[in-house]
């Protein structure tokens, strides 16, 4: 922490910055830039890790200065950073507000030969892991599963006519059977954006339609890429590969995720593109702060002041992906665009304490005016021109659902519009009613309230065609008397309870140790999560909850990183950590080896399948 006599200044925004591969749940923050000559170095240490860094006045530029030269933490000075690729050489003022913005542990990360094999290596074999799991056999059922009934056969129609068609009744079984063109002139009403339906129709484009492989191909191609994801996010946040692999090994099994692997639903969409926006985000993050000290450093070497006009960040250029990735999402479903407002906030958020880390003065007014303005405007205006691009097929066809809705209707609705666009917004105006007052019982609907805990499962596939078998068919069959064949739309019950669980620590984390891991593990829980609760009076599956599943994983892995301890810990108590985690990590894989049968469609004995139904029927 850089302290003066006089004034205190923090170390760093947010405790929690210097976590390692070796120290995976450090609370303390940057190093140490200027020590106090009248106290020891380690209560220095203590009272560095203590407090919240954010909560400092307005340095002076003496104190500015100070950071450049003067008493110098020597331990801070010698820091091996990690470059950004494309970066030119830190001056020594750079390096230590490098280490007061990101910590000495994070700018260390990949600095090795090994740790950056590894940081590949290590979520690449968790992803091959993932693939298996969800690609073997993905043709099986080879039927309509759930609401595929719905968007397999809304894509093929987007391929054929450019919109959603009219099937007629009981369009499934020749569907299935190859006979796919039954379906009829007029457009139906589609309630979702079509942006997974796309990608649905993406993978029956390669595959072919009649192939129930190429219907599933996107889903598990995205649920594939979503574990390498989480993998090298974790690894960033935690600033440690172990932690990475974990997060990535975790997601890679659990059974919500391999389901919509392996079921042609739009949720599974929404959960990539949000999960690879809050990547992005946590990306610009990183570079935004690199950029933000080097600036502040040439402000400060040449005896200036770090003041409203002279620290300026430049295109942020992660940022601008991010709210092109949460224009996809919405685009997929609305429910998207709660991700949008709470990671606009959240990054907003970590340029505020950076500002106040450099010491900037007038922080507070300065991010409002240089970055959440511009960031808020910015990304609300890219995603919603995402969005409407996500319409572009729509616009170009007559034959559209509702396309010609301002000619059969002139002067209704918003006349000043353009009519395709009038027409538009009275089709999501339509959209917005059915999501609002879509009440139809159904045998499976639950409460968000049970979501976390995985409440009241939702079975996606039982067909008679296995159970109604006679003994003799069923002997042959699965070697049984009785045989079964689910999909059950269940999450590994250790890592949903532990998660759970891990979200209450995290909590603590946060409002006690003011640890931004904790926050940014949290916020995809919030947006994924919180609002569905405003909307427990609708019809709603716990399934949906694979929007915010990377989230509980990874609120899930900032605990395990808590247990396992830091490198300040006794060896017997970072021993004792290790033991606990390999355990429960071993019991998670065998539960997942349990019920990969009921995720994946197996065909087994009917005593088999209710041994797996007896804690979902419980719950």
């Amino acid at each position: 922490m850089t302290t003066t006599p006089e004034n205190p200044v923090p170390a760093d925004d947010a405790p929690g910055e210097r976590s390692t591969a070796a120290r995976p749940s450090a609370p303390a923050g940057g190093p140490d830039l200027v020590p106090d000559p009248g106290r020891r170095p380690e209560s220095t240490a203590r009272h560095a890790a203590s407090g919240p860094a954010d909560a400092v006045p307005d340095p002076t530029l003496r104190e500015a200065r100070a950071v450049a030269g003067g008493h110098v933490d020597h331990r801070a000075s010698t820091v091996e950073l990690a470059p950004e690729p494309g970066a030119t050489a830190t001056t020594g003022t750079e390096r230590r507000l490098l280490g007061r913005l990101l910590g000495e542990d994070r700018l260390q990360l990949g600095a090795t030969a090994q740790d950056r094999l590894w940081g590949w290596l290590g979520p690449l074999l968790v992803t091959v892991l993932a693939g298996v799991a969800r690609f073997a056999n993905l043709g099986r059922p080879h039927a309509l599963v759930f609401d595929e009934t719905y968007y397999v056969k809304q894509a093929y129609t987007l391929l054929k006519v450019g919109y959603e068609a009219r099937w007629p009744d009981n369009p499934n079984p020749a569907f299935e059977a190859g006979n796919l063109n039954t379906f009829l002139s007029q457009a139906d009403y589609a309630v979702h954006p079509p942006v997974g339906k796309w990608l649905i129709a993406f993978g029956m484009q390669l595959f072919g339609p009649a192939s129930s492989f190429g219907w599933r191909f996107s889903v598990a191609a995205a649920g594939t890429l979503a574990v390498w994801m989480i993998a090298r996010i974790a690894r960033r946040l935690f600033a440690s590969t172990a932690l990475g692999v974990i997060a990535g090994g975790l997601f890679a099994i659990d059974g919500e995720a391999i389901v919509h692997s392996r079921t042609g639903l739009l949720d599974q969409f929404v959960m990539f593109f949000a999960l690879a926006a809050f990547g992005a985000l946590l990306l610009d993050r990183e570079q935004s702060r690199r950029r933000l000290a080097a600036a502040a450093a040439r402000v400060v070497d040449a005896g200036g002041e770090v003041g409203w006009s002279s620290v300026r960040i430049g295109v942020r250029w992660w940022r601008v992906t991010a709210a092109v990735l949460l224009g996809l999402c919405i685009g997929t479903k609305w429910s998207g665009i709660y991700f949008l407002a709470v990671f606009g906030v959240l990054s907003v958020a970590w340029d505020l304490t950076a500002r106040r880390a450099i010491g900037q003065r007038r922080w507070a007014l300065t991010t409002l005016g240089r970055d959440a303005i511009p960031a808020g405007l910015a990304m609300v205006t890219i995603a919603s021109a995402t969005y409407l691009a996500t319409w572009t097929v729509w616009f170009r066809t007559p034959g559209a659902y509702m396309r010609q809705w301002a000619v059969q209707h002139p002067g209704e609705g918003v006349r000043w519009l353009p009519p395709a666009l009038r027409s538009l917004l009275q089709y999501h105006a339509d959209m917005w009613h059915f999501h609002n007052t879509l009440q139809t019982p159904h045998p499976y609907a639950a409460s968000p309230l049970g979501w976390l805990v995985q409440w009241r499962p939702t079975s996606m596939y039982y067909p008679d065609s296995v159970s109604g078998l006679d003994a003799t068919a069923s002997q042959a069959l699965c070697g049984s008397d009785r045989c079964s064949q689910a999909i059950t739309s269940l999450g590994n019950p250790l890592i949903w309870w532990a998660a759970t669980a891990a979200i209450v620590v995290a909590i603590v984390w946060l409002v006690r140790r003011y640890d931004w891991r904790a926050g940014a593990a949290l916020v995809g829980i919030g947006a994924g999560w919180v609002p569905w609760l405003g909307y427990a009076h609708r019809t709603i599956f716990t399934f949906y909850s694979i929007a915010f599943a990377p989230w509980m994983v990874l609120t899930l892995t900032f605990v395990i990183g808590i247990v396992l301890g830091t490198r300040d810990d006794a060896a017997r108590r970072r021993r004792i950590g290790r033991w606990w985690v390999g355990g429960f990590l071993v019991l998670v894989v065998l539960v997942s080896a349990f019920f990969y049968p009921i995720w994946t469609a197996q065909v087994v004995p009917y005593w088999f399948w209710r041994l797996h139904m007896w804690l979902p029927s419980w719950i």
